[in-house]
Formats: C-alpha cells, structure tokens, sequence
C-alpha cells in the first residue's frame, strides 16, 4: 500500500491558478503504473479529472472534458510527486481534491487503487 499526501489547495478568484502535489511514499518508478485526480464537490459524485498511465507498451494522457485545456498532469519520478496544474480555474472548480495511484486504469483512471486524504480548492467569482 502507498501513501499519497496531496498539498497545495487553498482559495482563489476565477481565473486563477493553482498547483496541486501528491506525494507517495513509495517510488512511481514502476514499469506499469496509472496515477490520477479525483475531485468530490459537497452533494456531487466523485469526478475523475485527470490522469496519466504508463504501461509495457502505451502511456497516455486523459483529461475530463471539464478541464481540458486548463488542466495538466505531470509526474517528477525523482520526487515520487504528481501535479495537477490548474489555470484559469472556475467557480465549479471548487471541491476537494484527491489523488489516487494503481497499477492498473479503469475508463483511463486509477482502478481501485490507494488514495491521499484530499486538499480542499475553493474559487470564489
């Protein structure tokens, strides 16, 4: 089992920009892994919102449309860390955020995998 810890949140207008990080306690080095974000607003369903998988013979990206375009993913191996780049950020934006890590993808994102505790985003108008 991994521990992720995610950081990062915090409030900002519309049209701001945050980094969310989520560090494991393990390395993601793994020659088949697939990493991602979730966000849970208050009375929502948990969303996907991106993710990045790493197989023995593919890698992709994958963006929910709802954030495509001011959303990015990456990976630093080094710093066993994983971003979620957020720019032009919405009030429907806000919500906890959380990352997640597998080996394996389910519709492009971490299939039952471990989870971080989550770090709130809030974006006021």
């Amino acid at each position: 089992q991994v521990q992720l810890v995610e950081s990062g949140g915090g409030s900002v207008q519309a049209g701001g920009s945050l980094r969310l990080s989520c560090v494991a306690s393990a390395s993601y080095s793994y020659s088949r892994y697939c990493l991602g974000w979730f966000r849970q607003a208050p009375g929502k369903e948990r969303e996907g919102v991106a993710s990045v998988y790493r197989g023995l013979y593919t890698s992709y990206y994958y963006y929910a449309d709802s954030v495509k375009g001011r959303f990015s993913i990456s990976l630093d191996n080094a710093k066993n860390t994983l971003y979620l780049q957020m720019n032009r950020l919405k009030p429907e934006d806000t919500a906890m955020y959380y990352c997640s890590a597998s080996a394996t993808c389910r519709d492009y994102l971490p299939d039952n995998g471990d989870w971080g505790r989550g770090t709130q985003v809030t974006v006021s108008s």
